[in-house]
Order: C-alpha cells, then sequence, then structure tokens
C-alpha cells in the first residue's frame, strides 16, 4: 500500500499513519502480554506444589476429610520491585458463591514457599499475617463442598510493590481493597475435590 503524505493534507495524513502504526503495536504487545489485572500487573507468576498438579484433584490430606492442612505451594521468581506477597485461595464453585477458604498476607518478598501444614497463628514467624476465612476461623481450612460435582479450588499468589497496612484476621475483602493498585503481577495454582 502506498502512502502519500507530501500533499495539502499532510498533517492529517501523518497522524492518520502514526495511528495505524499505534495501533499495530498495541495489538501485537496484547498478543504478547498475560492476562491484565486491575492493579496494573501481568498474570505471569507460575504457583505450583508438590502434592498436585494444576488442575488435578487435591489429595484428601488437605481436606476436612483428611488431616486438614494446607499443601505445599511453591512459585517462580519475582520481579523487581515486589515488597510483599499475598495467598488467597477460594472455591468459585461454593453454593452460596465464592467461598474463602484462606488468606494470607504481609509474606515475605524473599520467601518462594510455604511448607506444608502452616500453623494456623494469627502471626507466623516469617511475620506474615493471616486473615480470616469463610469458616469465621484464622489461616487455612481445606475443601469440604457438599457431595455431588467437583469443586474447583483456585490458590492466588499475589505480588506487591509494598506491604500491607493491615491487622491480622483481616477479611478477603479488605485484602483485596488494601491491594488495589499495588499489585505488580500474580499466578495461580488449581485444584478440584469432590465428595
Amino acid at each position: 500500500m502506498k502512502v502519500n503524505c507530501l500533499g495539502e493534507r499532510h498533517n492529517i495524513c501523518w497522524i492518520a499513519v502514526l495511528l495505524g502504526l499505534c495501533l499495530i503495536v498495541t495489538s501485537l504487545v496484547g498478543c504478547e502480554s498475560g492476562e491484565q489485572l486491575p492493579g496494573g500487573g501481568e498474570m505471569v507468576l507460575s504457583v505450583s506444589s508438590t502434592a498436585f498438579q494444576d488442575g488435578d484433584r487435591i489429595p484428601s490430606k488437605y481436606t476436612c476429610q483428611g488431616q486438614n492442612i494446607s499443601p505445599p505451594l511453591a512459585w517462580g521468581e519475582l520481579p523487581i520491585g515486589v515488597r510483599s506477597l499475598v495467598l488467597i485461595m477460594d472455591d468459585p464453585d461454593a453454593p452460596g458463591g465464592v467461598f474463602t477458604h484462606w488468606v494470607i498476607f504481609n509474606i515475605p518478598s524473599d520467601s518462594r514457599e510455604l511448607l506444608e501444614a502452616v500453623s494456623t497463628q494469627a502471626k507466623l514467624p516469617s511475620d506474615a499475617l493471616q486473615g480470616k476465612n469463610d469458616f469465621g476461623r484464622i489461616g487455612y481450612d481445606g475443601p469440604c463442598p457438599p457431595p455431588g460435582s467437583p469443586h474447583q479450588y483456585q490458590f492466588t499468589l499475589y505480588a506487591l510493590d509494598q506491604p500491607l497496612d493491615l491487622e491480622a484476621g483481616a477479611p478477603k475483602k479488605q485484602v483485596l481493597d488494601a491491594m488495589h493498585g499495588h499489585i505488580l503481577t500474580q499466578g495461580q495454582l488449581m485444584g478440584t475435590y469432590q465428595r
């Protein structure tokens, strides 16, 4: 395609060419990047567990039918500027809507894992704080769905540019509100469970 921007309307022509180039660059960048987050980052952080693979069944050991302890979790390298981490585990398939099983925030940015069976103390030795789950308790409470079809359990890890100024026992809504505008990146591990 031949573009002639040397005529009388050259300013309009150059604007049109520049806008076209901007659209092309934007679409290419959009194809390369991950899902955009409300806080401005991308979903690129890898989260894994040695107990189950993404999309697989969560072993009963980590549920209300077993020991009801938290599974081991690990994540990859964090981008520059991360000052704290937040982990939220919830069940979007619960009959009454999204049900929160675990909220833990102000995880130190140099951490690369949460070991199996994290204590249910409000403040952990690492200075991470735990929030209140939808059972009304502090710490982890595993999958405990009603009998029927499998539920998905999402372990979402958020990397933030600052620690959260919240007290231990904060519910998920307060944590999400405090995180707004501070998410640099995030990742997710999903497991299923049914009774």
